[in-house]
């Protein structure tokens, strides 16, 4: 089953609405999807789940647990600030090192409000993935400007459209 990361907690965000659409994607492929939605992290989880506290909060190990089980990852990167965001670092902080995602498998999304959509924020993203020993999936559609490309709930952009769907295909075969 792949796990798709919403990579922000903002509620109602166009993240989550991009991973819907990505899980439909896989569905229509053939392939099981799970959506990890940041949003859904106990909110004081840095503190209380991470470096001495690892393992005590119980909200965050099913987190944890499920991303150990993965083998294959979608990750929907919005930008912020020219990176991605915080939230998505700690999460990451804190998974088991190194193996909950060595050897592992993972696609990337990003999005922005500006015309670069995310291409730093992939770039910073995927050093970390190589530095932890994940393979990263060459094709990391960049979706600029993503407010005026989806509309209730669903991808206006036809191009934005054909790269998620042939990213699908790329990651089931990867």
């Amino acid at each position: 089953m792949v796990k798709i990361i919403v990579g922000t907690n903002r509620k109602n965000s166009l993240s989550y609405k991009l991973a819907l659409i990505y899980q439909g994607n896989l569905k229509k492929l053939g392939a099981d999807a799970e959506i990890l939605n940041l949003e859904d992290l106990p909110k004081d989880f840095v503190f209380s789940a991470l470096y001495e506290n690892n393992g005590k909060n119980l909200l965050f190990n099913e987190f944890h647990q499920k991303v150990k089980e993965g083998s294959k990852f979608v990750f929907i990167v919005p930008e912020y600030n020219g990176s991605f965001p915080g939230i998505l670092k700690a999460f990451i902080d804190g998974m088991t090192y190194p193996n909950a995602f060595r050897n592992k498998k993972c696609a990337m999304i990003g999005l922005s409000s500006g015309i670069g959509g995310g291409g730093i924020a992939l770039s910073h993203l995927t050093d970390i993935f190589h530095y932890l020993g994940m393979h990263v999936l060459a094709l990391k559609p960049k979706l600029a400007k993503i407010e005026d490309n989806i509309s209730d709930n669903l991808l206006t952009n036809r191009l934005y459209m054909e790269l998620l769907q042939s990213q699908a295909e790329m990651l089931i075969d990867f």
